[in-house]
């Protein structure tokens, strides 16, 4: 390796929990490529991290940054507004998750949550949610309906603002489940036209960051939601 080589930058980078087949039979590892495209194409190395809780600790130590992917899995009753409950499987993603998140969050670094990544960020920090939106929510929109786009409003003065550089901007849906209470600890940052909050942040860490559509699934050339693995990225890379 010559000298240019040896002086270069490393890359940040990013844990990536891996998700599963919940739908059929929980055997299998099943996430998807983009998830990975994207933390490549905004300058990140993403490594996929199984469900092996004794890998917790060093992956905390080691990496830049946390990835939480969307996916379908029973979460604790007490993160559910009263008198509902989970109706997803039980995964063995959920302990180790959790411990990664609450890790990563700790030592503020970065962490950005996707769909039930933003879920499980939200109701670590105090808020609640309901299993079904579409039926729980006055004049919701089904969100859980063949990847329907729907347009958000982002909100002014936060730093997803900043990020995505624009009012408004649709979006892609694929979720049943949905935050419907917000803690003193986050900020709601983007809600649908139907009021359901699409997108939150907690202002007193870093980069601490949910979105409840798919970002990965959008041209990153054109589509302003796509930029948050771009600051994702970059704040991890500011840890180096």
């Amino acid at each position: 390796m010559d000298q240019g080589s040896n002086s270069m930058k490393r890359r940040p980078t990013i844990a990536v929990i891996m998700d599963e087949n919940t739908s059929a039979g929980g055997d299998r590892y099943d996430i998807s490529k983009r998830y990975f495209a994207a933390i490549d194409r905004a300058g990140g190395f993403p490594y996929g991290i199984p469900y092996v809780p004794d890998l917790v600790d060093q992956v905390v130590d080691e990496f830049d940054g946390f990835l939480s992917v969307g996916g379908r899995i029973n979460f604790p009753k007490q993160w559910y507004v009263d008198g509902d409950q989970s109706r997803y499987p039980i995964s063995d993603r959920l302990a180790v998750e959790i411990a990664l998140m609450k890790g990563f969050l700790a030592r503020d670094k970065p962490v950005l949550g996707v769909c039930n990544g933003m879920q499980m960020l939200g109701c670590l920090h105090g808020c609640r949610m309901v299993s079904d939106v579409h039926s729980s929510w006055s004049g919701a929109i089904n969100h859980d309906r063949g990847n329907p786009l729907h347009e958000v409003t982002i909100q002014a003065g936060t730093r997803m603002a900043d990020i995505f550089a624009a009012e408004t901007f649709s979006v892609n849906t694929f979720h049943r489940e949905a935050i419907v209470e917000l803690s003193d600890s986050v900020v709601a940052t983007a809600r649908g036209l139907d009021g359901v909050v699409e997108a939150i942040e907690v202002p007193s860490l870093s980069f601490a960051m949910g979105v409840q559509w798919h970002p990965e699934l959008f041209d990153p050339a054109d589509h302003p939601g796509s930029r948050i693995f771009d600051a994702f990225v970059e704040a991890a890379n500011q840890r180096l």
